[in-house]
């Protein structure tokens, strides 16, 4: 299963697929050590069994081969889909039909007069999901829904106490994690009537089971989230882990009815089969699905206009209609704010790859005066490719005024991270809880990859406003 017990390197373990036998004489009196061997014997057989017997209901419910080269089998990721045969690159691994993905049109009708207000497709099929979750047994479900993760295995920002997230507070996910439980709660306000209305459907429903729903249904369907047909495609592809660097992805063929899987690599028999969610950075990855990696290449930092600039709302609407696309996280939360995002710049002195055109007009923009400077801007862009300040400021002193105006607030902001790190480093040798402390690791790859990100914007806006500064005094 994908949850947050991920926090490894992906590709610095060696992980063996089931069978694991148990203990032979389990009636014998072990040592501690033993003991511990052969509850986790025990454990693995349990999962293997639990695993088969998942495999024969979906190939039954399926009606067709799923896959011929995967089996499942443990890692420290939990389960997880190994290689079978050997595999070649461009082999189709896995193959679903539609006909056994649950779909928001299973969402009782009769319970639509009862709704506050309407919500989204994520809500809808999270209540489907505890619908079917108190069928128990009976649910053509079960099977399924008895290998999903509980509540108190997942690590999704929206679970941590608040003492947690005050080891991510510099970064943004702090302030969007309460956001999303904000979102949550009102999706769960408006379905609460509906759901206390039909207790033989539902059975008693409280917040924290709908949030646990809800966040099951981000956690099966990452790889392209929730359609507006609002389909929920999980089952085995649940057993895929992520791999930033992989080229695999969930594919859908609308014409064939499945969802399928190439392989993107050579796999030898045993060793696990992984694909790319998406480009995820680890504050999507932590607020929605509840693990970070230790190095993300897709690592980001979402910034915003001041609020205390009395141009604010105007230069929001500016960077909104010209530099970015509206920023909806996996779980469909739509935020208020217009966010702009900050990127690693991979050359310190603007050359090659990496120079951030994005960046400099972010803050042109933040930097301007008066309503005239910021027509200008926007004429300027209407005459050219639409791109808003994309030029570099007539008056150097201006372009470097401007770049200087993100230096002073990117430094403080440095300081905060590297205080934050500081703590968490500290308390290294503390003994706590394994919850906390896969947590606490999280938080280290969440906060280390946007101070990453920071420290590099940093180092290209000193050369760059340096470089000006050298050119203009030689024109002189």
């Amino acid at each position: 299963m994908r949850f947050g017990s991920r926090i490894a390197h992906l590709h610095s373990h060696l992980f063996l697929p089931f069978p694991l036998s148990p203990p032979s004489c389990p009636h014998c009196k072990l040592s501690h050590s033993a003991a511990a061997a052969a509850a986790a014997a025990s454990k693995d057989c349990q999962l293997k069994n639990e695993s088969n017997e998942f495999l024969s209901w979906l190939q039954k419910k399926a009606g067709v081969e799923i896959s011929s080269m995967l089996s499942i089998g443990n890692s420290v990721y939990g389960r997880s889909l190994f290689a079978s045969k050997c595999i070649q690159a461009g082999d189709c691994i896995l193959k679903v039909p539609y006909n056994v993905q649950m779909t928001s049109d299973k969402f009782p009708s009769d319970i639509e007069p009862f709704l506050v207000h309407d919500v989204g497709n994520i809500s809808r099929l999270a209540a489907v999901l505890l619908a079917e979750r108190k069928l128990g047994q009976n649910s053509g479900w079960a099977t399924y829904i008895n290998c999903l993760p509980q509540m108190d295995e997942m690590h999704n920002t929206i679970f941590w106490s608040k003492d947690e997230l005050e080891m991510i507070r510099p970064s943004p996910v702090y302030q969007e994690t309460f956001d999303q439980k904000a979102y949550i709660m009102k999706e769960f306000s408006a379905l609460r009537p509906a759901l206390e209305h039909f207790p033989q459907t539902f059975g008693d429903v409280h917040l924290e089971d709908f949030m646990h729903a809800y966040a099951l249904v981000i956690l099966m369907a990452p790889h392209s989230y929730i359609s507006s047909m609002g389909n929920l495609e999980g089952h085995i592809f649940d057993f895929l882990n992520h791999d930033g660097t992989s080229d695999a992805i969930l594919l859908s063929d609308e014409d064939k009815k499945i969802s399928e899987v190439i392989a993107d690599q050579n796999y030898d028999i045993g060793e696990q089969v992984m694909i790319r969610y998406g480009k995820f950075s680890n504050a999507t990855l932590l607020l929605d699905f509840g693990f970070t990696l230790p190095y993300n290449t897709y690592d980001q930092i979402l910034m915003d206009a001041p609020f205390h600039d009395s141009l604010y709302q105007i230069k929001s609407e500016l960077l909104q209609n010209h530099c970015l696309p509206r920023i909806v996280d996996a779980s469909g939360f739509n935020g208020s704010k217009s966010s702009f995002v900050i990127k690693e710049v991979k050359s310190a002195s603007g050359k090659g790859k990496g120079i951030p055109q994005a960046l400099r007009a972010y803050c042109r923009v933040l930097s301007a005066t008066s309503l005239e400077e910021l027509k200008a801007l926007t004429v300027e862009a209407a005459e050219d490719d639409g791109r808003l300040a994309r030029r570099t400021l007539t008056d150097r002193d201006r372009e470097i005024q401007a770049h200087h105006m993100l230096l002073s607030l990117f430094i403080p902001m440095i300081r905060d991270y590297d205080s934050a790190l500081k703590v968490l480093e500290s308390l290294n040798n503390a003994r706590v809880g394994n919850q906390l402390s896969i947590r606490r690791q999280m938080a280290k790859d969440l906060l280390k990859g946007e101070l990453r990100v920071l420290q590099s914007a940093c180092a290209w806006l000193t050369n760059y406003c340096a470089n000006i500064s050298a050119s203009s005094e030689n024109a002189r």
